[in-house]
């Protein structure tokens, strides 16, 4: 027996907010962002699509069906990295916030911060989540300080979790924001870009 197709969870959405947009994905982004690939150089413990890999790394987050990618815009209107709701599950009401890569000039200005801030609300306050996940590698400092930051608590470490494009086993850190903690991770956010 046929019949329609399952609609997408989480539907489409553009985000936005004073410092940053967070756009549906899409082709019309690939020279900003192989321009902002350009400019992070490959990372052995992260993914970072080279300049010309920019177009595939689209289509690969555009085929995924648990996976709803965003293009991270400036302002003005311009892409410099990417970020997605990603192990998308809709029957338990979890996303995990991942595969995100900003431009160097983005980092440590508030723009990531106010795009977790986005999608958090988005996640808790409209998609009724009861819990967001983020992933990093271990070793990845830099990632679990800004996970740290925004208040999600360390669940665990899932040791040799998954193969590297370079041969080697990945420890992932996993850490999470439950529906309990969001009001007080939002004030928090909220305090940091005051500042």
């Amino acid at each position: 027996m046929t019949g329609a197709p399952a609609e997408s969870w989480p539907p489409p959405v553009t985000l936005t907010g004073t410092q940053v947009t967070l756009a549906p994905l899409s082709h019309d982004h690939a020279a900003d962002l192989a321009r902002a690939a350009a400019a992070l150089g490959p990372l052995w413990y992260t993914f970072i699509p080279t300049p010309d890999g920019v177009p595939a790394e689209i289509d690969r987050r555009l085929a995924l069906p648990d996976m709803q990618p965003f293009a991270v815009l400036t302002p003005e209107g311009r892409a410099v990295g990417m970020t997605t709701y990603m192990q998308t599950d809709a029957t338990n009401r979890r996303v995990e916030i991942g595969s995100t890569w900003m431009a160097p000039e983005t980092q440590r200005t508030g723009m990531n911060t106010e795009a977790k801030r986005l999608l958090l609300t988005h996640a808790f306050d409209t998609l009724g989540c009861i819990a967001v996940e983020f992933r990093t590698h271990r070793l990845n400092t830099q990632s679990r300080r800004a996970i740290e930051r925004l208040g999600a608590q360390l669940d665990g470490i899932l040791r040799a979790h998954m193969r590297m494009p370079d041969g080697t086993l990945r420890d992932t850190a996993v850490y999470s924001i439950t529906a309990a903690d969001w009001p007080a991770i939002r004030s928090h956010l909220d305090h940091l870009l005051a500042r």
